[in-house]
């Protein structure tokens, strides 16, 4: 009997952060409460989340505050047509003192990685995602690098008919849990 007890004030104390966190969050965006709890359930589930907008709706700074909010170590990425895979995920480079290859981490080496204007970028670039969201780890040169426990991209999007992207492949698509869709907030 005692352990049930317990179970239920673990999930108590669970929900009343999880109350904590959104009102801080509500605190600073307002309007998008559905963009809120999709992005902190897809956390929650381990997945990783497409946000789609147009500039200035909060998605960049929704991705900031809530790695901020539960402690994570946060990373951004501007997705723009000339990066490469490298730039991601990171490159091994001749150490001239040891006469060996050491490996240099990308920017998707963090907890929280904001993938910011995903669509921006070629295919090649954007390829580059699929092993990391899919099987949590990077492999160059032929050695795997694990991601930490807590790990969840959050990309965005502008919309596909605005100039200049391009639109992701299906197989990226899939490695998505949610795609949440951001708008302006009514007046309400």
């Amino acid at each position: 009997m005692e352990e049930n007890t317990t179970k239920r004030t673990d999930l108590q104390d669970f929900s009343e952060k999880i109350i904590q966190l959104k009102k801080a969050i509500g605190n600073v965006i307002v309007g998008q409460q559905e963009a809120v709890d999709l992005l902190l359930i897809a956390i929650l589930a381990d997945g990783h989340v497409l946000i789609e907008g147009v500039p200035g709706v909060a998605k960049t700074l929704l991705a900031r505050l809530v790695s901020r909010l539960i402690d994570a170590r946060f990373s951004r990425i501007q997705f723009t047509p000339d990066l490469m895979p490298s730039d991601v995920l990171g490159t091994t480079v001749f150490n001239m003192k040891t006469s060996e290859f050491d490996f240099h981490q990308g920017p998707v080496f963090a907890e929280m990685v904001l993938v910011d204007e995903i669509n921006r970028a070629p295919a090649k670039t954007q390829a580059a995602l699929f092993e990391v969201m899919e099987e949590r780890q990077v492999t160059i040169d032929g050695i795997s690098h694990r991601m930490k426990d807590l790990y969840t991209i959050i990309a965005t999007q502008n919309p596909v008919e605005q100039e200049g992207t391009y639109r992701l492949p299906e197989a990226q698509l899939d490695r998505f849990l949610f795609k949440i869709s951001m708008s302006y907030p009514t007046l309400e």
